[in-house]
C-alpha cells in the first residue's frame, strides 16, 4: 500500500466515533476468524481427499460457497465441502467457532461460554456437543507395556430431563441417596499405560463382562495389567489370559517390585474428578464427551488450544494415541 493510502485511510478512520470504531474492529476481527477457520477447514480437504458419500478419490474443483471450495465426485456426482460429513456441517456464525473453542479450551461453562460469544445457552449447549462428538471415540486404540487399570464412578445425573423423572430432581449435581456404591453411582473404567496412551469407557455394569469387553480390544497381548484388588478386574485379566499386577492397596501396598502400582491411573483419576467438579453434575447421558474432552486437556499437557479443540471436533485427530509400538 502506497503511503498516501494509507494517509487516507488513516484520516477516514479519525472521522469515525467512538461507537463505529468498536464496530469495524468487531468486524475486522469476525473477517480473521472466519478467515483462520477456513484455512483450517481446507487444511482438512487435503488431508480427506475423497467423497465423503461413496469414498471414491476421482474428485474435482466445483466453484465455491461461503469461502469455503466446493468439489464434485466424479463416480456418484455428489457435491460437498471439507465441511460435509462432520458434526460442524451446517454449523452457522463460523465467526464465532474459534472464540468459542477458545472458551472450551478454558474448560468454561456453558452459561459463560455463552455469554463470551454472543450466543444463547442453548447455542452453546449445542456447539459444546457438536465439538465433542468425535473427541468422544478419539481414545488410544493401544495400551503397551505396564499399563494400569481403575473404575471410578459418577452419580447419575437426569440433568435436562423434563418428563419422566424417576426420582425427585437434584440441584447443581446434588447428593446420591445412598451411601456407598449402588445404582445411582455411573461406572467408568479407567486405562491407562505408562507412555500416557489413555482410554476409558462408561460401562452399563462394573462386572467380568463388561470390562473384560472394554479391556480386551486395546491391551496388548503381552502387556501387563496394575489394578487394585478388585475382584472385577482380576477375573476379567483372568479370562483375558494376560499377566496381572493385583496391588493390594488396602493393606498399604503402593509398589510391587519397584515398577507395578496404579499410582498413574489414580492421580488421572483424581485430576478427572477435579475437573469435573466445575460443571456441577455432568448429564450421564453426555458423560463419555466430557471423558474425551479432558483426555484432549491431558494430551495437550493444559495447554489446549482453540485450533486444537477445532482440529479434533473434525476428526482431524483421530486417535489419542501419543505412541505406536
Amino acid at each position: 500500500m502506497k503511503t498516501d493510502e494509507f494517509q487516507a485511510i488513516a484520516t477516514d478512520l479519525e472521522k469515525l466515533t467512538p461507537h463505529q470504531r468498536t464496530v469495524l474492529a468487531n468486524r475486522l476481527r469476525e473477517i480473521s476468524h472466519v478467515q483462520a477457520v477456513n484455512t483450517l477447514v481446507e487444511s482438512r480437504a487435503v488431508e480427506k481427499s475423497v467423497c465423503p458419500r461413496c469414498g471414491h478419490d476421482h474428485i474435482s474443483r466445483w466453484g465455491t460457497a461461503s469461502g469455503l471450495q466446493r468439489y464434485r465426485c466424479g463416480e456418484c456426482k455428489a457435491t460437498f465441502n471439507a465441511l460435509t460429513g462432520t458434526p460442524l456441517s451446517r454449523l452457522r456464525h463460523k465467526d464465532k467457532w474459534l472464540e468459542y473453542a477458545g472458551q472450551m479450551a478454558e474448560g468454561q461453562s456453558i452459561r459463560k461460554s455463552a455469554q463470551a460469544c454472543d450466543v444463547h445457552r442453548n447455542t452453546s449447549f449445542r456447539w459444546r456437543h457438536r465439538f465433542l462428538r468425535l473427541p468422544n471415540g478419539q481414545m488410544a486404540a493401544n495400551l503397551v507395556g505396564i499399563a494400569e487399570a481403575d473404575e471410578t464412578y459418577f452419580l447419575e445425573s437426569l440433568k435436562g430431563k423434563k418428563i419422566g423423572m424417576p426420582r425427585a430432581a437434584r440441584k447443581r449435581g446434588g447428593k446420591a441417596s445412598k451411601r456407598g456404591l449402588s445404582d445411582e453411582q455411573i461406572p467408568v473404567l479407567i486405562c491407562r499405560d505408562r507412555q500416557g496412551n489413555t482410554a476409558d469407557f462408561v460401562l452399563d455394569k462394573a462386572d467380568k463382562e463388561h470390562i473384560g469387553a472394554a479391556l480386551q480390544p486395546i491391551l496388548a497381548k503381552d502387556a501387563i495389567l496394575c489394578t487394585d484388588s478388585g475382584k472385577a478386574l482380576g477375573a476379567a485379566a483372568r479370562a483375558m489370559g494376560i499377566t496381572h499386577r493385583p496391588i493390594n492397596l488396602a493393606a498399604g501396598v503402593r509398589v510391587i517390585a519397584g515398577v507395578y502400582h496404579v499410582q498413574n491411573v489414580n492421580a488421572y483419576d483424581s485430576r478427572l474428578k477435579e475437573w469435573m467438579r466445575r460443571f456441577h453434575g455432568v448429564a450421564t447421558r453426555y458423560l463419555a464427551n466430557y471423558l474425551g474432552w479432558r483426555r484432549l486437556v491431558e494430551r495437550s499437557r493444559d495447554a489446549l488450544s482453540p485450533s486444537a479443540i477445532l482440529r479434533a471436533a473434525l476428526g482431524m485427530t483421530p486417535v489419542q494415541q501419543l505412541r505406536v509400538t
